[in-house]
């Protein structure tokens, strides 16, 4: 018989082994190691597994972060756990607990519960908080057993930040015992203030227009700030569900954490919301930015990826400076709960934390009968593998969806009879999210989990009227997806990184052609850069070249019509229909009338031709075999990436 050890019974074994952080181990009376813990961007992934694809995955889940944290604490002689916000909303059991099983009193949130077994010393909002609506959102924090603080969502705006009513409290003074290296314990206030991009207030306006307003993030920062140092905070900590973006503050920017570091006052920042990883080589060069030694403006600061992917650690060693305490040196990592081998495996780093896995199994459970249930057949395979490089049947269908449902609730009204158009985006298009991030639905039974697999986001319809010319724009914007391409390249790169694939919109209902020998009249953030180039053309409407002067209205979602993305013709003032119903939902009803969907794309959209030019494009490895059904292009395996994507070559 063989001896075979498990990873658990490894990683059990090892346990020992665990070596204090250099700051724990060379500390002297009067100074202390303090670390902090983050997470950020949950968004609901308690459990190891993708809900979509029905199967465990080593990849993501609180439960595997929450494993990390009894060896990191025993590192350091004192420790915080913070959470960094979006835990409330991003995969099925988000859903589930939102539109099936409600919040009521004494019925806790899962995530929630998740984060209470832990013991999470604070929190603060992510914009993902607010999508199921206010009152879900208190319901929900009401079972958290720890402060939730967020500066910049008031309730009633006074003449400064100061004389705010705030939505929560805007800031936290937790009061420590902390013990230094010559084992006396002292006291310490640690002061948590919250942010959240203000850009909530366009992508949720339907739930906090008129009941909320959005600060500029810095500016209620610099006002809340010295207010926090007044009542005696010795360290003050920035829990900003922001990005780091430029170094210059623009009023209600949504990615500030660079000029927030910089506020005096603040000792170390937590970011979030970008869903990327710091220090990190992604940031090097930035302006402010030590992507090296993991600073903003010299402060240290960090960002754990996203979906329980890592924890963030900032190590601060502290002196006493009278009573109070200062920082005389930091340090900062993002430690990952998995590591993606040269053959692309994934080796999981940790096993599962059992006490999260117990306190949320009943609702891990009712998620999975949730997402199995069937609401129609589809007679063709809706996948997202090539959406980016021709038009696809995973937005196909979205887009027929969205035009059935906004055709019905124009009859009737003075609108009735302009011409629709819908707008749709693939939003699992590999990218960031890695070659197995695609949507893919065989040919058989559609149920709930393909649906969300479908349309990720609970977003709710709208309609937008616009005239032919912003139509024109709005495609203008979505080509930023594409690098430029010289005449006669020879596998030059076609997909631009920068750019989202959920700002790729299609609109069905014109056709066109995208003529990448253009540069990009928008850049990755919608700003008009190259006004003389046009890479949309022979753009026309039942055949016929596009009318600049005609109204046309246009489905989408809440998110693009209130200014998401920076579109052109969006703005929050052309919606003309704000449905109640999510686009989800509306997908659901489109299966079950239809019974049989048939999302063939149309191939209303296709790349200008251009004589003796090929260029590649990563994809999904799992997508090779649809590859010749993609009749729309000219399109050949050409080799794989060192990040595990499939290339294919694409003669133009």
């Amino acid at each position: 018989m063989s001896l075979k050890i498990n990873r658990r019974g490894f990683l059990a074994s090892t346990a020992g082994f665990i070596a204090l952080h250099p700051f724990s181990a060379r500390a002297a009376a009067g100074q202390a190691h303090l670390r902090i813990m983050e997470t950020t961007d949950i968004h609901v992934h308690v459990y190891p597994y993708d809900y979509y694809a029905d199967r465990e995955i080593d990849t993501v889940g609180l439960s595997r972060t929450a494993s990390l944290i009894q060896g990191i604490r025993n590192e350091a002689t004192n420790s915080i756990l913070l959470d960094n916000g979006d835990f409330l909303q991003g995969n099925p059991m988000g859903d589930y607990i939102a539109y099936e099983r409600g919040m009521s009193e004494g019925d806790p949130h899962p995530v929630i519960t998740a984060m209470n077994t832990l013991g999470v010393d604070a929190s603060t909002l992510g914009n993902h908080e607010f999508n199921y609506g206010l009152s879900f959102l208190d319901k929900s924090l009401a079972g958290a057993e720890y402060p939730i603080v967020c500066a910049n969502i008031v309730t009633q705006r006074g003449a400064s930040p100061r004389e705010d009513q705030t939505l929560l409290p805007p800031y936290v003074i937790l009061k420590r015992e902390i013990t230094d290296g010559a084992g006396e314990s002292y006291p310490i206030r640690i002061g948590l203030i919250g942010f959240v991009p203000p850009q909530v207030m366009n992508w949720d306006r339907k739930h906090l227009e008129g009941n909320v307003e959005a600060r500029d993030i810095v500016e209620t920062a610099r006002a809340w700030v010295p207010q926090m140092r007044e009542e005696g905070a010795d360290i003050v900590i920035a829990l900003a569900h922001s990005g780091i973006g430029a170094a210059d503050h623009t009023d209600g920017m949504e990615n500030a954490a660079v000029p927030l570091a910089g506020i005096d006052g603040i000792d170390a920042v937590l970011t979030g919301h970008s869903h990327l990883v710091f220090p990190s080589s992604t940031y090097e060069g930035w302006a402010g930015v030590d992507a090296a030694n993991g600073t903003l403006m010299g402060k240290p600061a960090v960002m754990a990826g996203y979906w329980g992917s890592h924890m963030g650690l900032i190590d601060l060693m502290i002196e006493r400076d009278g009573n109070s305490w200062r920082i005389a040196s930091h340090s900062a990592e993002a430690r990952p709960i998995y590591q993606r081998e040269e053959d692309r495996s994934i080796t999981p780093l940790v096993d599962d934390h059992e006490p999260i896995i117990e306190a949320v199994a009943q609702e891990h459970e009712a998620t999975l009968a949730y997402v199995r249930r069937a609401v129609g057949k589809t007679d063709a395979p809706l996948h997202s593998y090539f959406a980016l490089v021709a038009d696809d049947p995973s937005v196909q269908i979205v887009s027929n969806a969205q035009e059935w449902y906004i055709e019905q609730m124009m009859a009737g009204t003075e609108n009735e009879g302009l011409p629709i158009l819908s707008a749709a985006a693939p939003f699992k298009a590999g990218g960031r999210g890695g070659p197995e991030y695609y949507t893919d639905v065989p040919v058989g039974d559609v149920a709930i989990k393909n649906v969300a697999d479908l349309y990720l986001y609970p977003n709710t319809v709208r309609a937008v009227k616009i005239k032919g010319g912003a139509v024109r724009e709005w495609l203008e914007r979505s080509a930023g997806m594409f690098n430029r391409i010289e005449p006669g390249s020879e596998d030059a790169r076609l997909l631009n990184p920068d750019f989202p694939s959920y700002n790729f919109d299609v609109i069905d209902g014109v056709t066109y052609q995208i003529d990448l020998s253009q540069p990009s009249r928008y850049d990755s953030e919608g700003e008009l850069v190259n006004p003389d180039a046009q890479r949309i053309v022979d753009l026309r409407y039942q055949g016929e070249p596009i009318d600049e002067d005609q109204d046309f209205i246009v489905a989408t979602n809440n998110y693009r019509a209130s200014g998401g993305g920076n579109f052109p013709g969006n703005d929050g003032s052309t919606i003309i229909f704000e449905g109640p119903d999510t686009n989800r939902d509306v997908l659901v009803r489109y299966i079950v009338e239809q019974g049989t969907v048939s999302p063939s794309a149309d191939a209303n959209w296709t790349f200008k031709p251009m004589e003796d030019t090929t260029v590649l494009f990563e994809t999904g490895p799992a997508g090779a075999k649809y590859a010749e059904s993609i009749e729309s292009v000219d399109i050949a395996p050409a080799g794989e990436t060192d990040e595990g994507f499939a290339l294919f070559r694409m003669t133009l």
